[in-house]
């Protein structure tokens, strides 16, 4: 616990002034917890980190995760149209053409999971910067939505839960710490960006909008559970001493922070 704790405090004291600032020192700490999420996919994968589809997917991650003003530049600057979906769509054929001159060592279903994950991290981690870019508010309206409903899931489910969520992926969770975390969280989010107006959003909306995310993040937890408990680790990483890796941490923020746009809170 002590570990957890100074671990907390530590990243927190970088991550939130980072926050802040946003622009360039945040979009650097992005790109960057980025990779290390990507690196820990290619670790639960067992993929070198030197190999030629490793520097594609972590090349995809950049890619990704950059701002569309990036790419309007580049192509203001660049003899041909280059943007994040060019750069991805050439990815994607790599990532084929490795399968046909890998002798089978580098086969379909590899392509699939990388791409995949790329493109999971690449556009969660993207969205994450564009919400910062949008204020704090948007950012932390879906943050503290997260924070809020995995915590009180958690001890709601310590208190008296007792019928499991999915057992499979993550026996420890349960409907009643899940139901729980979700209400408290509608109720706490709803109250405060009502009363203090920091969205200027209709109260329904706001309520609407609480609901979808906080369901979402606790799906995002269970779509990383799932990763973890399919290629047989524990932890995606050990970055984080006491709290894991980059994608223990980010997993329901991988999910929310592309929902935000999707409710159209980054117009």
């Amino acid at each position: 616990m002590q570990t957890r704790i100074i671990t907390a405090i530590v990243a927190l004291a970088v991550f939130v002034p980072l926050v802040v600032i946003g622009h360039l020192p945040l979009l650097l700490l992005t790109i960057a917890l980025g990779w290390v999420a990507m690196g820990e996919m290619l670790r639960m994968t067992k993929t070198l980190l030197v190999s030629f589809e490793a520097l594609l997917s972590l090349t995809g991650v950049v890619a990704l995760v950059v701002p569309n003003n990036f790419w309007i530049w580049v192509s203001d600057n660049w003899p041909m149209t280059v943007t994040s979906d060019t750069v991805v769509s050439t990815i994607a054929f790599l990532f084929l053409l490795r399968t046909v001159l890998s002798k089978k060592s580098f086969n379909i279903n590899d392509a699939g999971v990388l791409f995949l994950s790329m493109v999971y991290i690449g556009k969660g981690f993207h969205y994450f910067y564009l919400a910062d870019q949008k204020g704090l508010a948007v950012l932390f309206f879906g943050m503290l939505t997260v924070w809020i409903t995995d915590s009180f899931a958690y001890f709601c489910g310590k208190a008296y839960g007792k019928h499991k969520l999915a057992p499979t992926i993550s026996p420890n969770k349960t409907w009643e710490g899940s139901v729980s975390g979700s209400v408290i969280a509608i109720v706490v989010m709803t109250v405060l960006y009502s009363v203090t107006g920091w969205l200027h959003r209709p109260v329904l909306e706001l309520l609407l909008a609480t609901v979808f995310l906080s369901i979402g993040g606790q799906l995002g937890d269970l779509i990383e559970s799932s990763f973890k408990r399919h290629f047989g680790v524990k932890d995606s990483g050990n970055i984080l001493p006491g709290h894991g890796g980059i994608l223990d941490r980010f997993d329901s923020m991988l999910v929310v922070m592309p929902m935000l746009s999707i409710l159209g809170f980054l117009q």
